[in-house]
């Protein structure tokens, strides 16, 4: 199976229309990828907080538009990173009400059509920024592929093992995350990467963006792991498509090689008497 991760270099002077222009035809340039993998916020910049609002369109709206069509054109399936959504505004909210955001990733099959969307849980900002400005999401998102069975997470996501481990009881085998992840904790980026590929004994890739957003440099470096932790490719710092083959059956192999998952104890439902 082919990955591409196109790790994004978000530069505050492009437009957003010329962006997402620019990111259709890099993803049109995949066909023969298998996967296609895009960073989160990469309209906005995941650290633009004033631009969220200004910047948030409906789930199938120009950027849902663009991507399906290019997914479509070039025959892959498409993670298309996030968008800063703009739900619908509740039925007694007003003339002029608008509904809340979200941070919504989108995922669209090789025929461009809309196979999952997934509304951000962990969000990030400690009561600032993202964390009051989003509402979060509540549900586990998976995506059945022909060869592998997708979990998808976004970011702020990865420091959370137990969202990983519910994703993994739900049949995933591949973890997608896409990442605006800043420079100054790009250690973390890769350690937690690495633990989540282990204690999975799953695929990680993860997708981050370059640039700066809002004055916050971004670590870039997206990263393929295997099921024992091990770095199959790594991007640099700056904007780069990362492309990489893996073999989504050595999961199973190395599940049944070293069956850890199996001797959990904490976290299972206890059986009834």
């Amino acid at each position: 199976m082919r990955a591409s991760l196109i790790q994004i270099g978000v530069d505050e002077d492009e437009s957003v229309e010329a962006r997402r222009a620019r990111v259709a035809s890099l993803v049109r340039e995949q066909a023969g990828a298998d996967l296609v993998v895009l960073p989160e916020l990469w309209t906005t910049g995941a650290f633009a907080y004033e631009s969220f609002a200004t910047g948030a369109e409906p789930l199938r709206g120009p950027t849902y538009e663009a991507m399906a069509e290019a997914a479509r054109e070039a025959g892959v399936w498409l993670h298309a990173g996030s968008i800063p959504e703009r739900g619908e505004s509740p039925a007694d909210g007003g003339p002029g009400a608008e509904g809340p955001l979200y941070n919504t990733s989108l995922v669209f099959s090789p025929s461009g059509t809309l196979a999952a969307a997934y509304r951000k849980i962990h969000r990030f900002g400690f009561d600032k920024g993202e964390a009051v400005l989003m509402g979060a999401g509540d549900t586990l998102v998976t995506v059945t592929l022909p060869d592998t069975t997708l979990g998808v997470a976004t970011c702020y996501d990865l420091r959370f093992p137990e969202l990983f481990r519910g994703l993994v009881d739900a049949g995933a085998e591949t973890l997608v995350v896409p990442a605006g992840w800043p420079e100054r904790r790009r250690s973390h980026w890769t350690l937690l990467a690495q633990a989540r590929a282990v204690e999975n004994q799953a695929f990680v890739l993860a997708c981050g963006t370059a640039g700066t957003h809002a004055g916050v440099p971004q670590a870039g470096h997206s990263i393929v792991v295997d099921p024992w932790g091990e770095v199959l490719a790594e991007a640099g710092p700056d904007e780069e498509i990362l492309t990489v083959d893996f073999d989504p059956a050595r999961v199973a192999r190395t599940r049944e090689q070293f069956p850890a998952l199996k001797d959990r104890v904490l976290g299972l439902t206890p059986p009834t008497v």
